[in-house]
């Protein structure tokens, strides 16, 4: 089957509450087991809906799509042989209406590279009609020996720790302000209160001289 058209969701979009749209990840480990995700979201959540979830894939020396596996009516099949007994359904449970499409690849192979695409054909059920549409996802998968970390996932780690001393750095300068604030409005109280007790006790010797003149 060769696609020629395809329709895309949003990276991420909030639906309802309790849906939310991310893409994929597309970096997988040979001999581990990684998640194909696959959301779609249902704009009308208010609305009962049921939906078919079919997966195609096309490895790097095909030239066409072929079928992967499909989930409907609760039930999963593989259609592949070459993921015989290494696919399993990863999205939603127990309902029709499904808003997560996700599989799960057992020991994934470097045969697994290639793009997969995953498509929901849901029925929105009304009263008096039903409406129909679909939602096609592209995923391209890489398998590597190992899992390398991207350039961008450096940055921000060191980014991060940056932030952290640059936190703390601003921290302790601010307990040195208040430090040397708290010392010097306390000197000043205590100025404040040694010139008092000067002035009264400067005062109380003048009344008692006055006192002892007027006997």
């Amino acid at each position: 089957m060769q696609f020629e058209t395809e329709t895309f969701g949003a990276p991420a979009g909030l639906c309802g509450g309790a849906c939310v749209e991310v893409d994929s990840d597309t970096e997988a480990v040979a001999n581990e087991g990684f998640k194909l995700g696959c959301i779609s979201c249902k704009m009308r959540a208010e609305v009962p809906a049921k939906a078919v979830v079919t997966w195609f894939f096309r490895s790097s020396d095909d030239q066409d799509f072929s079928p992967l596996y499909e989930y409907e009516e609760k039930r999963g099949d593989i259609l592949d042989s070459r993921f015989e007994e290494r696919l399993d359904w990863n999205g939603s449970k127990n309902t029709e209406d499904l808003q997560d499409g996700s599989i799960y690849i057992l020991n994934v192979t470097f045969n697994d590279t290639g793009t997969y695409t995953c498509t929901f054909k849901r029925t929105l059920i009304y009263t008096n009609y039903n409406f129909e549409n679909s939602t096609t996802k592209l995923i391209h998968l890489h398998v590597v020996p190992k899992l390398t970390r991207s350039m961008a996932s450096i940055l921000s780690e060191v980014m991060m720790y940056v932030s952290i001393i640059g936190l703390q750095f601003w921290l302790v300068v601010e307990m040195i302000y208040c430090y040397r604030k708290i010392s010097a409005a306390g000197e000043e109280a205590l100025r404040e209160t040694e010139a008092e007790y000067l002035a009264v006790a400067s005062e109380s010797k003048e009344n008692c001289g006055a006192v002892q003149e007027a006997e």
